[in-house]
């Protein structure tokens, strides 16, 4: 079969996806190629066969196919699986003897041999062609989607969608808690259930799974106290009588395969899978896992046991409380529990560890101090130690008895308080992970535990927080307490965790099955029934795991290969006999595996070697040419292996340079595979490039991590030699460096994946997410540069001498510097900046990857820009570090005393003035002034010239809050420069036009890069334009004024605060709004406490040059709220005080005029106290002038005021119209002349003394009037209102307000285009206020505005259209207090009510009530004629439209004339303006009238109801109505016999009856047109149904009419209606009172006085 090329448009077009198949590893290999179709993606061997995938979904397979029912077993050639045709299949897996594939929907099909129920096909002894096998979950028919298949000998594993593992076939391997086999339904691993499994893989009988490690926050398992498998307690307590035995011996038969006799030379079969973890409680605690049964068989001899220092039936000596920990350490049987709950873990942890030092900062320091009362918590402490501390030592412990013995060393050292614990591991790793206490030993290879001395020194990263080499020299080390030790973390934040984007590198691998060999992992050769965590892997960021026969692979992101298992074969890669634990495969220094494939006897690597090409490496048994059938008998076999047909460590496959650019290796039985790609254009090598240099990266960061980074930080001198502040930043210089090492790590893992998957450019974490490199990266250089500047890596020298020693080979090595006799501290800070020139590396790569691209292409796009912000930041941090450099040089040569409080980490130099290139003008003759500017500020420096400490003083100048310009160049040749800030002015001279040009483009760029938060590209574009002078900033301001100290925040204009901004003073007041030319102007809020009554004055409204001026709102401390008009921050205008306590309603409120914070002019004041209220003139806080008071108890007094008393001539009314008119002297007090009448007309005329209500003296004559008719009318003569104040002259502030908003200086004087830009200016910025707080607008009110700011036609002849037009603009403006007009009638309506609403409710005020109604729509309508010029004035006539008919009443408004001879519409301030304000203030003026009419209205509605009575026929009869008037009923029942049918004599309310319910209507309407309008409705009705009673047309007699108009009255039963005629009358527009209108009213003014005198006869 020819290989067909790809088709043209792929972007790489190359070949790829090439086969190459072969065994072993001798020189005469020649792999051969498998010619396919298509590009193979995916290839699986099993023992005799292999599965391929190709391009497109479809399945090939090859080999010994003896499932097929055909005779051809052996197919040498690839066939295609037709049974898949037509599904997409996306992996595929192949186990010893059977295959499975998963297609794109996650659906499962397996086939081949099915013996052991593999293929999940119940039934069935072998599966010929692929079948669909369903994976149902418990609860439901849902089949559960799959990722992945891995299939052994006897068993298939899956990985669903939702990283669960289900399993099925035969044997412990599966992890189900089954007690029949074969399992043939899929069925869920529950040990792994809430897990997040990453990759599986299954070895002849043994399984493993990858599994990201719990984070901090992962999935927490409840604690269990019961065995998952047996169900039985796992503790059980015994009462005794002084003390309580909680045995924790359980035994779960399940936990522990059934085992064989162990072989004679064991010693010791066992090792704990996981340490105990007892999680104390206040009283007795208990172990969190169960222990694993003592009765099992651990120790041989009692040699051992006595080693261990406790028999292991025994409690601990120490003290009771502890529960037996030391069980763990004494290997003890495994058990197939979950992990201890993690909750519990940590917390017990973090009991243990300090709190001041959780932050990882582990101390194994004061070995020295434990003392014997704290051995009970300590052993157990210790035990987790000991545990750590052997997986620190590695796998590296020689055997159980070293163990035991560093366990008493340490238990000699170790202080109870472990702080060793608190930080091992990486964040986002589970905290604490504990290793194997014991690694296992076998007695036939002491060698086993071998310790590698390279990885041991190399790898030391992969624990973090512990001690970095284990050996004598270690525990010496600790014994002088001279380690400290920190977790090199990424310390939270900067790299998402996100699973689906970023690859996990903290992982685990559990493993579970048969361990014959070792190939669990576990340290010993037990089967487990159920998956356990390989402990010594933890950490090692393992990020994939391979299974061979016999035998597990792990490899690491740091290109690490661990194995274990049988090593008959040497497919270990290290040594010959097999190992139970994980180790490193030896490989030459500086071979970093990215691929590895396990068969059944030989192991497969691929690897990065020097050139870019991948390398494959071999271990395991030769292949000979003859056996390739694999038809070798057993004895052969072995006589091979013994005549050392394989490897002892991996080799090199000489071929592998002549296959290309290899993606992936597989090994399966005794074949190998290689995919390959061919390198079309350079982009699979530039892909390859890519990804090994990533990967060489990131083992150098790790290296630099554990041998240079680490060793420092656990330097126990390191505060004090480099101080709390540098140490600091080196601590977050080294969680700068592990995020970006962790990042790297992440990227080499996901590019490695990449590789061997898709090669896909668009997939590519670093052009996805490419900010966060970049962010990292600024961040990590920043933090180097901090470090550097305050000369930390200068302090850095000595300490750097006790760990590196005095020849730093190491550094030099590792900071690639060829120099010979370099500083340390260059040393440190070549290596340090090393991570930046990767950046470099990037772009030089991501181009390379963009020209293989098509110019055009997206793809060539995004590389391209990649690649230019790698360079533009490449750039940015070389800079970054000449200025740490530059600045670090300065302070080493700074004097003295300044360096202390100006040396700051983020601080750099940018320029100074040493060279005397910028002095101060005007300078005195001795004065030395000094400038330095720094990237956040410039400081001056100051001296003079002979002293010692030359510069005695030195004031910084922020840079946010500096402005500077040239001064204009004049004839001196004076080279000047202005600097401004908030407080001082500055003219600096500079020493040439150059240096003045050089400090001017620096200070600017300096000033625009510390607004814009530096690290913006300043520097790059030389002709950066001068930043802002409009900035936001904060400053606090120092010299003596109204502003020292205070702190304002906010925006600037050249020097002062301009804008918004807040301003905060020491003592608490704080200023939050507008500000102009650096005083408060505009809106804004101000807080000021009041010391004395520990609470604050609030201010809410507008301002003028730092004074309170315009509307506001003022609430005191105490408790006094002004509402109203400021000038010069003094109350002034209209305005309300409401004084007393918020909540009850309060006890004196004042409403008026305001003259410099005191009541001067007419207001209204209501002492609720006393039930009184003023209404009058004011002066200086006291009623001065002429004024009204009306009490509760319906007293009322008109007249002159003085000192705030009842003072000169008055009218004194008392409820039961008593009247005094005279003098006064006092409030209520009558002294001097006066007239006193009684109600009945009597009066007392002469001279009168005392006060009102408590005998009053008099001297005079007495008068009874009615003797004398002539003299009738004396008693009507009290005419009220004279002595009050006059309507026009109540509220004049309110109407200025309105006009000066306008923008009139007095009324009626101005522009009225300028009014008109004055509302628009209001309603705008009103409604950006408002929009700030949207919920305070409803959608209605919104809607409103937005057609307000459409400004009507206001110029040319007014017709009817226009006046309608202005009539509902108008209605529009008065409906929105943010509009002029609404803000005006909104505050009348206050008044008004304030005046007239509570004790104001008196009926003599009812004149008054009404004459300011009048008073206000003259003062309005004098407003709208001067906003709207053309109106006609009062009473003017705009005329109706000609071609509409005269005759046409226009019924929509009621005030047109019909009869006035020229058609046309009167002009009414009544007309345009009641509708508006009326309905507002309607209750308290009704309110006034129907107190005024309550006599007559009692009068009137005795009346009616007592007529009502009367059913309809009585009383037409006695009000006269004629009857041919009378409505007639014809009742149903009778047919009507020729004459008009009476209406039967009980019927009521059956007569006029739409007439009677038009009428009612009066009282829900407002205006007087309105209630007219319903008066002429009731006539129409009336007529309309005698019309129709009379058949035929009918003009009204007013006689005819009146009786017939009573009756409606009469019949409509209107309570109030003598307050109703009055409003009419007294508010009707007088144009209207001879038309249609008036007549009509006069008839229902007339039916009210005939009903309240009617007499019934």
């Amino acid at each position: 079969m020819e290989p067909q090329r790809r088709s043209s448009e792929d972007d790489d077009g190359g070949e790829r996806g090439l086969l190459h198949c072969w065994r072993g590893y001798s020189y005469s290999v020649v792999p051969e190629r498998l010619l396919l179709p298509r590009p193979v993606l995916q290839v699986a061997l099993g023992a005799q066969h292999g599965v391929l995938l190709v391009e497109g979904g479809q399945v090939y397979t090859f080999g010994e196919l003896s499932w097929k029912q055909s005779q051809a077993f052996q197919a040498a050639e690839p066939t295609l699986e037709n049974a898949l045709s037509g599904q997409r299949v996306v992996a595929v897996a192949a186990g010893s003897f059977h295959s499975g594939a998963v297609t794109e929907d996650g659906s499962v099909h397996m086939w081949g041999d099915n013996g052991a129920g593999q293929c999940g096909l119940s039934g069935l002894s072998c599966v010929p062609n692929p079948t669909p096998v369903a994976l149902l979950d418990p609860g439901g028919a849902q089949t559960v989607p799959v990722l992945e298949l891995a299939c052994g000998e006897k068993h298939s594993l899956a990985l669903t969608v939702q990283r669960e593992v289900w399993a099925w076939g035969s044997g412990c391997q599966l992890g189900l808690n089954a007690s029949v086999f074969p399992v043939w339904k899929p069925q869920k691993v529950e040990q792994l259930a809430g897990r997040y499994v990453l990759q599986v893989a299954c070895g002849a009988s043994h399984s493993l799974a990858l599994v990201r490690c719990l984070g901090p926050e992962g999935v927490h398992r409840p604690p269990v106290d019961k065995c998952n498998q047996c169900n039985q307690l796992l503790y059980t307590m015994t009462d005794k009588e002084d003390h309580v035995i909680i045995s924790d011996s359980h035994y779960c038969p399940m936990g522990v395969e059934a085992r064989e006799d162990p072989p004679p030379t064991q010693t010791l079969k066992t090792s704990p899978s996981e340490p105990i973890l007892p999680s104390y409680s206040s009283s007795a605690s208990t172990p969190a896992a169960p222990v694993p049964d003592p009765t099992l068989d651990l120790v041989s001899g009692p040699q051992d046991s006595q080693k261990a220092g406790l028999t292991i039936g025994e409690h601990p000596p120490a003290d009771s409380d502890a529960p037996a920990p030391s069980k763990a350490v004494a290997s003890a049987a495994v058990k197939s529990s979950p992990y201890p709950d993690e909750q519990e873990v940590k917390e017990y942890l973090r009991k243990l560890s300090d709190a001041s030092q959780a932050e990882a900062k582990m101390a194994a320091g004061g070995l020295h101090a434990l003392k014997p009362s704290s051995l009970g918590r300590g052993s157990s402490a210790l035990n987790s130690l000991v545990a750590s501390c052997a997986s620190a030592v590695g796998e590296r412990v020689a055997s159980t008895y070293e163990a035991l013995s560093l366990k008493r060393m340490m238990n000699f050292y170790l202080p109870s308080r472990l702080e060793v614990l608190s930080g091992t591991a990486d964040n986002t790793a589970e905290r604490v992970r504990r290793e194997e206490s014991v690694q296992a030993k076998k007695s036939s290879s002491t060698g086993d535990i071998h310790e590698e001395e390279a990885e041991g020194l190399r790898r030391r990263l992969s624990l973090p927080g512990l001690l970095s080499q284990v050996s004598p020299r270690l525990l010496r080390k600790m014994g002088r307490s001279k380690t400290r030790a920190f977790a090199l973390t990424p310390m939270g934040g900067g790299i998402p965790e996100d699973q689906e984007v970023f690859p996990i590198l903290q992982t685990e691998v559990w493993s579970w099955g048969h361990g014959e060999h070792g190939e669990l992992g576990h340290g010993d050769n037990l089967a487990r029934l159920q998956p356990l965590c390989i402990k010594s892997l933890n950490k090692k960021e393992v990020i994939r795991v391979a299974a061979g026969a016999h035998h597990s692979i792990a490899l690491t992101a740091q290109s690490q290969v661990y194995s274990w298992g049988s090593n008959l074969s040497g497919q270990l890669g290290h040594m010959e006999t097999p190992s139970t634990i994980p180790r490193l495969a030896k490989l030459s220094e500086g071979i970093r595996v990215w691929d590895a494939s396990a068969g059944e006897r030989h192991t497969l690597l691929l690897a990065d070697g020097d050139c870019i090409q991948p390398i494959i490496y071999y271990s395991g048994q030769q292949v000979k040419e003859g056996q390739e059938g694999g038809g070798m008998e057993e004895g052969e076999e072995e006589k091979d292996e013994r005549a050392g047909g394989y490897t002892q460590q991996p080799v090199l496959l000489p071929f592998c340079m002549n296959l290309g650019y290899v993606s992936s290796v597989v090994a399966g039985g005794r074949r190998c595979v290689a995919l390959s790609d061919r390198n079309v254009m350079g982009f699979i090598a530039s892909l390859h490039e890519l990804a090994s240099a990533e990967r060489k990266f990131y083992c150098k960061l790790c290296d630099v991590k554990s041998q240079v980074i680490r060793p420092l930080l656990e330097l126990e001198s390191l505060s004090t030699v480099l101080g709390p502040m540098a140490t600091e930043l080196l601590q977050t210089l080294a969680g700068r460096f592990s995020m970006l090492s962790h990042l790297t790590g992440q990227h080499a893992a996901s590019l490695t994946a990449n590789l061997r998957r898709g090669r896909d450019v668009n997939s590519f974490l670093i052009l996805e997410n490419s900010s966060i490199f970049l962010d990292l990266y600024n961040d990590y250089c920043s933090a180097v540069g901090n470090f550097f500047v305050m000369g930390g890596f200068h302090a850095l020298t000595k300490p750097s001498l006790d760990i590196f020693g005095k020849s730093p080979e190491l550094l030099q090595r590792l900071s690639e510097c060829s120099e010979e006799n370099t500083a340390t501290s260059d040393l440190l800070v070549t290596l340090f900046y090393l991570p930046t020139q990767h950046l470099h590396e990037y772009s030089r790569l991501l181009l390379k990857l963009a020209t293989c691209f098509e110019v055009s292409s997206g793809d060539y796009q995004k590389l391209q820009d990649s690649c230019s912000k790698f360079e533009a930041l490449t750039l940015q941090l070389k800079r970054k570090r000449k200025e740490a450099e530059y600045t670090f040089h300065f302070w080493k040569s700074f004097p003295g005393k300044m360096t202390d409080s100006l040396r700051k980490p983020h601080r750099r130099l940018i320029y100074e003035s040493s060279n005397k290139s910028l002095t101060v003008q005007n300078a005195g003759r001795f004065s030395v002034n000094w400038f330095i500017l720094f990237n956040d500020s410039l400081v001056h420096a100051q001296g003079v010239a002979p002293c010692k400490n030359l510069f005695s003083t030195h004031h910084i100048f922020a840079l946010a809050t500096l402005w500077v310009d040239p001064t204009p160049e004049d004839d001196s040749g004076l080279h000047g420069l202005k600097v401004v800030t908030p407080e001082e002015t500055l003219t600096l001279l500079a020493s040439s036009s150059a240096e003045k040009t050089k400090w001017l483009r620096a200070i600017n760029q300096a000033v625009d890069q510390a607004l814009s938060g530096a690290g913006q590209d300043a520097g790059s574009s030389g002709l950066k334009s001068e930043p802002p002078i409009s900035r936001t900033a904060s400053y606090t301001f120092y010299k003596d004024g109204r502003l020292k100290d205070a702190t304002y925040e906010g925006r600037w204009l050249s020097g002062k605060p301009h804008g918004r901004g807040i301003l905060k003073w020491p003592d608490g007041r704080i200023y939050t709004g507008s500000f102009k030319n650096g005083l408060e102007d505009g809106f804004g809020e101000f807080v000021c406490p009041n010391k004395m009554l520990n609470k604050d004055d609030l201010y809410h409204g507008y301002w003028k040059e730092g004074k309170m001026h315009g509307l506001g709102t003022y609430r005191y401390a105490s408790g006094e709220v002004y509402d109203g008009s400021f000038q010069d921050g003094m109350r002034q205008g209209h305005g309300m005080l409401r004084s007393g306590k918020h909540n009850t309603s309060s006890p004196s409120v004042f409403i008026g005029h305001w003259l410099q914070d005191k009541k001067t002019g007419y207001g209204v004041f209501d002492d609720i106290t006393k039930g009184e209220k003023y209404m009058g003139m004011w002066q200086d806080h006291q009623r001065q002038g002429m004024g009204v008071v009306v009490t509760q108890f319906g007293l009322y007094y008109e007249g002159a005021f003085k000192d705030n008393k009842m003072m000169g001539t008055g009218i004194l009314l008392s409820e039961d119209d008593t009247t005094y008119e005279g003098e006064f002297s006092d409030d209520w007090t009558l002294t001097g002349k006066g007239v006193l009448t009684m109600p009945n007309g009597d009066y007392l005329e002469g001279s009168f003394s005392g006060e009102w209500g408590s005998g009053l003296k008099v001297t005079g004559s007495y008068f009874k009037p009615n003797l004398f008719d002539a003299e009738k009318d004396k008693n009507q003569a009290v005419k009220l209102g004279r002595l009050s104040v006059r309507a026009e002259e109540k509220w004049k502030a309110v109407f200025e307000e309105c006009w000066s908003q306008l923008g009139c200086e007095t009324p009626g004087q101005g522009e009225h285009l300028k009014a008109w830009e004055n509302i628009a200016v209001a309603l705008t910025s009103n409604r950006q206020q408002i929009q700030d707080s949207p919920e305070t607008l409803s959608r209605s009110h919104s809607k409103t505005l937005e057609s307000l700011e459409v400004i009507p036609q206001y110029e040319g002849p007014v017709t009817i259209e226009r006046y309608h037009s202005i009539r509902l603009y108008l209605i529009k403006a008065c409906d929105t207090p943010l509009h002029p007009l609404g803000r005006l009638v909104e505050t009348l309506v206050a008044v008004y009510r304030m005046t007239y609403v509570g004790v104001g409710a008196n009926r003599r005020l009812l004149p008054q009530a009404v004459n300011e109604i009048k008073s206000y729509l003259g003062h309005i309508f004098q407003i709208v004629r001067f906003l709207f010029p053309d109106l006609p004035e009062e009473g003017g006539l705009i005329p109706e439209p000609t071609e509409n008919l005269p005759d046409s009443t226009q019924e929509t408004s009621t005030d047109t004339r019909t009869e006035s001879p020229k058609p046309g519409r009167v002009v009414s301030s009544s007309a345009l303006l009641l509708p508006v304000l009326l309905p507002r203030l309607y209750p308290p003026l009704f309110t006034l009238y129907a107190l005024e009419k309550e006599k007559e209205d009692d009068m009137y509605w005795e009346c009616v109801l007592r007529l009502n009575k009367q059913p309809d026929l009585a009383l037409l009869a006695f009000l006269g109505v004629q009857q041919k008037f009378w409505p007639v009923l014809v009742p149903n029942s009778l047919p009507a016999p020729g004459d008009k049918q009476p209406v039967i004599s009980s019927t009521k309310d059956a007569c006029f009856a739409s007439a009677v319910e038009t009428l009612q209507q009066i009282s829900t309407t407002f205006t007087p047109s309105d209630k007219l309008q319903v008066i002429q409705l009731t006539f129409e009705e009336i007529t309309q149904e005698v019309q129709s009673l009379l058949k035929q047309d009918f003009l009204w007699s007013m006689d005819d009419l009146f009786p017939v108009f009573l009756y409606v009255v009469l019949r409509a039963r209107i309570r109030n209606l003598g307050s109703e005629v009055s409003l009419i009358e007294d508010l009707m527009d007088p144009c209207i009172q001879h038309g249609e209108h008036g007549i009509m009213f006069t008839t229902l003014k007339a039916c009210y006085y005939q009903i309240q005198h009617e007499k019934i006869t």
